[in-house]
């Protein structure tokens, strides 16, 4: 796995995981390290994460279709 791959895949898993504890804890973990939702860095973390997800999503289908033509 190349490294954009892998910067992809864990701003993903953190952003998994601060959802699933906004889901059963109500506990929004990057607002709490951040300084809140709509503080500045929260915003950068969660548009990361959002970024990611889109890029990842690009990357494993190309990845794929690679291998599916070879």
């Amino acid at each position: 796995m190349k490294a954009l791959e892998w910067i992809c895949l864990t701003l993903v898993v953190v952003g998994a995981l601060n959802w699933g504890l906004v889901g059963l804890l109500q506990f929004d973990l990057v607002a709490a390290l951040f300084g809140g939702e709509t503080a500045p860095l929260s915003r950068v973390v969660y548009s990361l994460v959002g970024a990611a997800g889109i890029a990842l999503l690009g990357l494993r289908t190309r990845n794929e279709m690679a291998h599916s033509m070879a």
